[in-house]
């Protein structure tokens, strides 16, 4: 059966101790757990004590797990593979390669990663795309149609610039590909939810013929990332889920309502049946939840995704 994590995202902010993290966690019932890219250093100790006591297993990390030092919240696009500034590279391999290595040591069996971006000039395509989600206090616009189109215009200005980044993502992936498969550790390259964001989502397939299954990357897929996207007009979410299914080995569970994500799967608007069509043995589950929600919403959380995909017994 799938393995269920709850990703640390949850309460990671709020701990000075990595085992009271970890333990926090387990209380609820967990037996696996996704160390995100809220981990900061000071958290390592207590994490590690409290895998050797087997409070917890380690189903996946998220680039950058731990974070790099002086870094003291979530920083997943810190440092891209897609960047154009030689500095910013040199740290994406290192603090990847550090990632695997502490993947690797806690047990897990994948790093999530994000992939980069599209960079833009001084006209920014995107700031309309922005400007329509995050209006009325983050509820985001009811006009569709008008997204749809801002949507589609900035994607294809952005995709006049991709090859460059597109190029040099791939280029930079590859040597931590190897890496990362000595390690005995795959690399997840998650969907995003931004616009400029890569892969955008139709070059899956041209990431995957590039790279084939024995390269260790396989498809991560969020929910919440695919179903915004689907809202404003650029992806069906079943569609990709088809697409990549032959190399997808996990996903990211949470809900959307409005413009918000990170809210408890069963919320909000995706349709999870759909979803749980798309679940394989042995696949890894993991609850992205939002910091703000209480450990109530996190148990009714796990309840509905192992009642709607039928995991009782698991």
């Amino acid at each position: 059966m799938p393995v269920i994590s709850l990703s640390s995202c949850w309460n990671s902010p709020r701990h000075t101790d990595g085992y009271e993290m970890i333990a926090e966690i387990a209380a609820l019932g967990f037996e696996y757990v996704e160390l995100s890219h809220g981990i900061r250093l000071s958290l390592v100790p207590g994490i590690v004590r409290a895998l050797e006591e087997k409070l917890i297993k380690v189903a996946t990390t998220h680039n950058f797990c731990p974070l790099p030092p002086g870094v003291n919240s979530a920083a997943p696009n810190m440092f891209v593979p897609s960047s154009s500034d030689e500095r910013v590279l040199v740290q994406w391999d290192r603090y990847t390669r550090r990632s695997i290595d502490f993947a690797k040591q806690v047990g897990a069996r994948l790093v999530v990663a994000h992939l980069g971006a599209i960079e833009h000039g001084w006209f920014d395509p995107v700031r309309r795309v922005n400007h329509l989600t995050q209006e009325k206090h983050g509820e985001g616009t009811r006009n569709l149609e008008k997204l749809h189109v801002v949507c589609r215009e900035a994607v294809e200005k952005l995709a006049k610039r991709k090859g460059p980044y597109w190029d040099g993502m791939m280029y930079r992936l590859e040597p931590v590909l190897e890496y990362a498969r000595e390690a005995g550790v795959f690399i997840g390259g998650e969907n995003r939810e931004k616009v400029e964001e890569l892969p955008i989502d139709a070059d899956f397939g041209a990431l995957f013929e590039r790279f084939g299954p024995d390269s260790g990357l396989v498809a991560w897929h969020d929910t919440g990332h695919a179903h915004l996207k689907e809202k404003m007009g650029l992806i069906c979410q079943e569609d990709l889920l088809k697409a990549n299914a032959s190399r997808l080995a996990g996903f990211h569970l949470h809900d959307v309502r409005g413009y918000r994500d990170h809210v408890p799967p069963g919320t909000g608007e995706i349709d999870f049946d759909m979803i749980a069509r798309y679940v394989r043995p042995e696949h890894i589950l993991v609850l992205e939840l939002n910091p703000r929600l209480n450990p109530t919403e996190v148990v009714e959380s796990r309840s509905f995704i192992v009642e709607k995909f039928g995991l009782r017994g698991s």
